[in-house]
């Protein structure tokens, strides 16, 4: 009895009380909406103050709950009127009319979440992703207030495409979406899912689109809304799908638009940047906009800061893009970056503008780590020539400026593009190294040919300094194996070839004891430069190992007799410039010396050769880094001689260059902070030389 009343009960509860309809009740929502307009007598009122949110959340929940009634697949009696209805277009519509005040801000939201929450495909219906493209703002409304909706609506979007790669170019291009079908607003095709075809070849859009929404959301000063933008960049370009890559290529405004706000930042930065601040920055993330502002740093801080992070940002982006992507992003890059900005401000006569073109490719050449783009900037600067120099060469116009400043009247040019060439060298590019120096030690024509070639001198055990293996700055702290560094087979002491103690020696020798003046500071040991040098020969193997580099001299018998040794370009420079180390301020001394350290690391036999063996039978008229040094001691040693207490003035400029004294100008104090330099880089040479030990192969 009980059982049949309660299901008595239950029958007159559903007869009198029908279920709700979803229709009924989201066609009335609508209708308040629509009826606003109609009926408001207030147009200040914003959005927020209206009935309007509250109504476009019901009319969400209401598409929810339908959808979670129906199988995955099935359309609703509601999503098909916002289809068939096209009220989405009229929103997009309302919200790009900004009425009532904030009504943008209000769609926007109600897109994301439409989107978001229901799992029906709706992008493929004309009638969604027409009002989607049309809401899509072109990066001129930044400030505006809805940077934050307008970048979780492209999320959204970004999000979609990531599941259904064919979206892509369905959204970015509007007009051309039907490809080949009815024309949008014919009649009868509302409603109905078009499946998406490819726009690849269609010219590129520069109106409003996701792309250009999210480019101009890149330079938001609000960082949460920029990383969100970049991130979402960098998952359209990473779409391994080639119909998508191709769209976003050569379809869309991304290059064009990516290489002209980073020439739109650098033309932002000082003219007049100091190379010293620029090096002093680091390398910059793209995931720390504005880290730059607000620290009181050097004038033009935060201009730089913003331009080395867009720059990060397209490395990174270059690195994980889709190939197609990543050369068009290059090649757009190259076109207006490299030659349309750099190359002119470089190749220009002003000094403070050579000074701060200069300054801020060393910052650029330091940033990168993307091989495409990397490629493109090495063969940029140097050129593509792999053949031997000659003095007569028509140069590659760039490379040829580039180096000569490396020797320019003004110190600071000097200076800056020495720093230019050392963060080149750097990088993990063999063709930098080859195109500077090794293509013209090929032929090893430097050497002479004939019997008559000397070998390494005789040493006297009981000289001192001579005996190494005995000396524990060289062997503490080490591995065992650089014993047999310094015990080379007999294979490898062929004429011309000194043992690794021998050279070690030479270098250590060259500087007379009334020059030197290390050892009265308490700091005459070399576990120091050991060390130092250790971790710089690692890092030109690391970066070294692909290059397929020998591991022995080219024999002498295989290379051209005929030909005469140029020591090229880049390498005349810097010995021109070793040759004049005691008449040249101590920075640009030093930089000198960094430059050929980080060459003498290299572990190519041939620079090792040239650049560490000081018993090298050269051909007649050429020279050798030892020799070039033995030059620079031979006058050191005649200037000393004219200068009264040399040995103390000496010793107090050495002083006053580790901060033990206060600087006080003297005479000959350039003069003296070049021997201190010079013996300095001597042991410097002689570290590199125990570390990378004996020359090995045939002469």
């Amino acid at each position: 009895m009980l059982s049949r009343l309660g299901a008595l009960l239950q029958q007159a509860v559903e007869t009198r009380e029908p279920s709700v309809d979803l229709l009924e009740a989201f066609v009335e929502h609508w209708r308040g909406i629509t009826g606003y307009y109609l009926e408001t007598t207030d147009e200040r009122v914003p959005a927020r103050q209206t009935d309007i949110p509250w109504r476009l959340r019901q009319l969400l929940d209401i598409l929810a709950h339908e959808e979670r009634q129906r199988p995955p697949a099935e359309a609703g009696r509601c999503l098909e009127y916002l289809l068939q209805q096209r009220l989405l277009e009229t929103l997009a519509t309302l919200a790009r009319a900004e009425y009532p005040s904030g009504m943008r801000q209000q769609v926007l939201l109600f897109f994301s979440r439409l989107l978001g929450q229901l799992q029906h495909p709706l992008l493929h219906y004309l009638s969604v992703h027409r009002p989607v493209q049309l809401l899509q703002l072109s990066g001129d409304r930044l400030g505006s207030g809805t940077e934050k909706e307008e970048v979780q609506f492209a999320a959204v979007l970004c999000s979609k495409i990531q599941q259904d790669p064919s979206l892509l170019p369905y959204i970015l291009e509007g007009r051309s979406i039907l490809n080949g079908q009815r024309a949008a607003g014919s009649p009868g095709d509302e409603g109905l899912q078009h499946p998406p075809g490819s726009a690849a070849a269609s010219p590129p859009r520069r109106d409003s689109n996701l792309i250009t929404c999210l480019v101009g959301l890149c330079s938001s000063k609000r960082s949460r809304v920029a990383l969100k933008a970049r991130e979402n960049l960098l998952l359209l370009a990473r779409l391994p799908q080639e119909a998508g890559a191709a769209c976003l290529a050569r379809g869309s405004a991304l290059c064009p638009l990516l290489a002209g706000h980073l020439c739109h930042l650098y033309s932002a930065v000082p003219a007049g940047t100091d190379p010293a601040d620029v090096l002093a920055m680091g390398r910059a993330s793209w995931r720390s906009q504005g880290d730059g502002a607000g620290d009181g740093g050097f004038p033009g801080k935060e201009s730089l800061a913003e331009f080395l992070g867009w720059l990060d940002f397209l490395d990174e982006l270059v690195m994980g893009a889709h190939p197609l992507v990543a050369d068009a992003i290059t090649e757009a890059v190259e076109e207006k970056f490299f030659q349309g900005i750099l190359q002119p401000q470089l190749l220009q006569m002003s000094e403070l503008a050579v000074l701060g073109a200069t300054a801020v490719l060393t910052g650029t050449v330091r940033q990168l780590r993307a091989p495409a783009l990397l490629q493109r900037l090495v063969l940029f600067l140097l050129g593509p020539q792999r053949h031997p120099e000659t003095p007569g060469d028509a140069p590659h116009p760039l490379r040829a400026q580039l180096i000569e400043r490396c020797d320019h009247l003004c110190d600071e040019i000097s200076l800056a593009s020495l720093r230019l060439f050392e963060e080149l060298l750097r990088k993990p590019h063999e063709h930098v190294a080859h195109n500077l120096v090794l293509r013209n030690l090929e032929a090893r024509a430097y050497l002479q040919r004939g019997p008559e070639e000397r070998g390494p001198p005789e040493t006297d055990p009981e000289e001192d300094g001579l005996d190494l293996e005995e000396d524990p700055y060289f062997t503490d702290g080490f591995p065992d194996n650089f014993g047999s560094a310094k015990n080379p087979s007999p294979a490898s002491t062929s004429a011309g070839k000194g043992q690794v103690s021998e050279v070690v020696s030479s270098f250590l020798c060259l500087v007379p004891e009334e020059a030197k003046t290390s050892s009265c500071m308490e700091e005459g040991g070399y576990d120091t430069y050991v060390h130092d040098a250790l971790g710089m020969v690692q890092a030109c193997r690391a970066s070294s190992a692909s290059w397929g580099w020998p591991s022995s001299p080219r024999p002498l018998d295989s290379c051209h007799p005929g030909v005469a040794f140029y020591e090229g370009h880049f390498l005349k420079v810097l010995f021109d410039r070793m040759s004049r180390i005691l008449d040249q301020p101590y920075s640009l001394n030093l930089q000198v010396t960094s430059v050929l350290s980080h060459l003498a690391a290299f572990p190519h036999p041939h620079l090792h050769e040239y650049l560490l063996d000081p018993y090298l039978n050269l051909a007649p008229g050429c020279r050798s880094l030892f020799s070039v040094l033995v030059r620079v001691i031979g006058d050191l040693m005649q200037r000393l001689q004219r200068v009264p207490h040399a040995r103390a003035k000496l010793l107090l400029v050495r002083r006053q260059l580790l901060g033990l004294v206060p600087g006080e100008q003297m005479d000959h104090t350039v003069l003296f902070k070049g021997v201190v330099v010079l013996e300095e880089f001597c042991k410097e040479l002689a570290a590199i030389a125990l570390v990378k030990g004996p020359p090995e192969g045939p002469p």
